[in-house]
């Protein structure tokens, strides 16, 4: 017995089956709903393991059933009693406990509630600031406890994998340095140095590469990191990573152990096999054959290069952009067969929507094409487009002309007809390496090249001799990681020899008076003696909103930030008094 006449739980509500039949049980937990049926009352008794029906009968217990009619959504109780049989006619099979239920000898109130602003079940349809507003009363609702007991579980079977291989786990520093690349820096400021500011890690980059100067050989850490920057359905201003670095490995090192180590969460967790090692795309295959580095596999739809079909053609659409060096592609439309001109209109509008001029799209129609470019091509053409798309009768095939601006239209093309139109892909779950990506990538309003991952990313060793004549030809060391479309993460091989360091810094336009400002402390280390050495990080947020099939990262976390980064919880972000911003000498604005 505890202090206020509770009673310490025996077992766990969700627990109880046939095999306890017959046994004292006490249990703890919140009440889910509370049914009165003209005299006995019905209990369904919550907590982290499910819930399971409770009985007052006053026939049996004249004090518990007293007790049970004070009670009512959302308080907290003690119950004992015997776990029994149901009768047949009243078992629940949609629940693991549904054959069982526990006739109550005694019900003890430990606190009361108030009436939740909305109910404690899933799905219920409540608008999201409401639910972050509440959000210990959201996390009570069983598809959210579910969310994070899976995150849980995936932690530590990444953890228990790594180890395995011995990595280390090692904590790297919040309060650091502000460094350029990347997102906006949290900033915050020096109390103790009056006008400087620690900058919060958008990830443990320089840090991990340290400690393979430091002789650690494997790291990893469940790293948070802060970025301030727009927020969306897969963005939050705190967000945690699976954050790891080996020394004296290549791509395929880490890549390969990757493989393993995903293989081993999913049939672990998920009861699912992963086929691996996974399949690679270069960034250059997956940009032509899908229009993104971030490509879906499932769908198909794979896009192709019509232009030699239409060099001589009397179309001046396709002529035109052809003339001016761009290219005729598309794809053909998976699920969808003799559609109506309205859904045809319909993608021709959305394909504006992503920014095309136009969108041509053709249907198989008998031995000929149906389109609005029908009338300008030779049959020459007609047969060439046929056979090349490979189109069955009533079968559409889209296309764009254009330059590299088209990569985004078609891809967001096909992400439309893949929802709409395609269908469900046989698989769950599809990874996909994206590996050579360029190394550099021309700003246009800065008149400057910028590293396209990090300015510690390694060149490949093909392009070393004409990085300074031909940077935008440059590719990297570099991979990602795509599940179902998302990229859940990237790495690279650093860069471990200090002359390749300036070379690259020169091309970006860093001084060796601004590398040594910026990122002096690392270029220091880096002159005793640094292993060759890569990584990758992995958005944990990511990876366990698509392992639980929900739509946002919001929806695994467990205290997330609005869109607008705001909290409604506890009112974050808020002013702070003036004494505080007198001690950090600071004015208010």
């Amino acid at each position: 017995m505890k202090d206020g006449g509770w009673e310490k739980r025996t077992h766990y509500c969700g627990t109880l089956r046939t095999s306890d039949v017959g046994r004292e049980v006490v249990l703890n937990g919140w009440v889910q709903t509370r049914r009165d049926h003209g005299g006995v009352i019905f209990l369904d008794l919550r907590d982290i393991s499910g819930l399971v029906q409770v009985v007052c009968n006053p026939e049996v217990s004249p004090e518990a059933h007293a007790a049970a009619r004070q009670v009512r959504s959302e308080y907290v109780l003690s119950c004992r009693g015997v776990v029994r049989a149901r009768p047949e006619d009243s078992v629940n099979p949609r629940l693991p406990t549904g054959e069982v239920e526990v006739m109550a000898e005694k019900v003890t109130v430990i606190n009361s509630s108030l009436t939740p602003p909305f109910e404690i079940e899933p799905g219920s349809g409540v608008e999201e600031t409401l639910r972050l507003r509440y959000r210990y009363l959201d996390l009570r609702r069983p598809d959210m406890q579910e969310a994070l007991l899976l995150r849980s579980r995936v932690t530590q079977e990444v953890r228990n994998f790594l180890i395995s291989r011995n990595f280390l786990e090692i904590e790297t520093p919040i309060l650091t340095k502000s460094t350029p690349e990347g997102a906006r820096d949290f900033v915050a400021p020096s109390r103790l140095q009056p006008g400087k500011f620690y900058a919060l890690p958008q990830s443990p980059q320089l840090f991990k590469q340290l400690l393979m100067v430091a002789g650690f050989d494997r790291y990893f850490q469940i790293a948070r990191c802060f970025r301030d920057e727009d927020l969306r359905a897969d963005r939050q201003p705190e967000f945690t990573q699976i954050d790891l670095e080996m020394s004296f490995v290549e791509p395929e090192d880490v890549m390969s152990l990757m493989d393993e180590m995903f293989a081993h969460l999913f049939r672990s967790v998920l009861g699912v096999e992963l086929p691996v090692p996974f399949p690679r795309l270069t960034w250059r295959e997956a940009m032509e054959r899908y229009g993104t580095d971030r490509p879906d596999r499932r769908w198909g739809m794979e896009m192709q290069d019509y232009s030699r079909l239409f060099r001589e053609t009397e179309f001046k659409v396709f002529r035109s952009a052809l003339e001016k060096g761009g290219r005729v592609r598309g794809f053909k439309v998976a699920g969808m067969r003799s559609p109506a001109r309205r859904e045809l209109d319909g993608l021709v509008d959305e394909a504006r929507r992503l920014g095309a001029g136009g969108l041509v799209w053709m249907v198989r129609d008998g031995e000929g094409l149906k389109s609005p470019a029908a009338k300008f091509l030779s049959l020459p053409e007609t047969e060439g487009v046929v056979r090349a798309a490979g189109l069955e009768e009533g079968e559409v095939l889209l296309l764009a002309a254009g330059g590299e601006e088209l990569n985004a239209v078609l891809s967001g093309l096909r992400s439309y007809c893949a929802q709409r139109y395609a269908p469900r892909p046989d698989e769950r779950f599809s990874f996909t390496w994206v590996t050579d990506f360029p190394l550099f990538e021309w700003d246009e309003e800065e008149r400057r090249y910028k590293s396209n991952h990090h300015p510690f990313t390694a060149p490949s060793a093909g392009c070393l001799e004409y990085l300074e004549e031909r940077p935008l030809e440059a590719t990297s060391d570099s991979y990602d990681l795509v599940l179902n479309g998302v990229e859940l993460g990237g790495g690279s091989i650093r860069i471990h020899d200090p002359e390749l360091q300036r070379r690259v810094f020169g091309i970006l336009g860093l001084s060796e008076e601004e590398a040594a400002e910026k990122f002096g402390f690392l270029l220091e280390a880096f002159r005793y003696g640094p292993p060759p050495h890569g990584g990758i990080a992995f958005g944990l947020d990511r990876l366990v909103m698509i392992m639980a099939g929900r739509e946002s990262i919001r929806e695994v976390i467990a205290f997330p930030k609005t869109q607008s980064g705001s909290d409604p919880l506890t009112g974050a972000p808020d002013v702070v008094y003036p004494e505080q911003l007198r001690e950090l000498r600071l004015r208010p604005i």
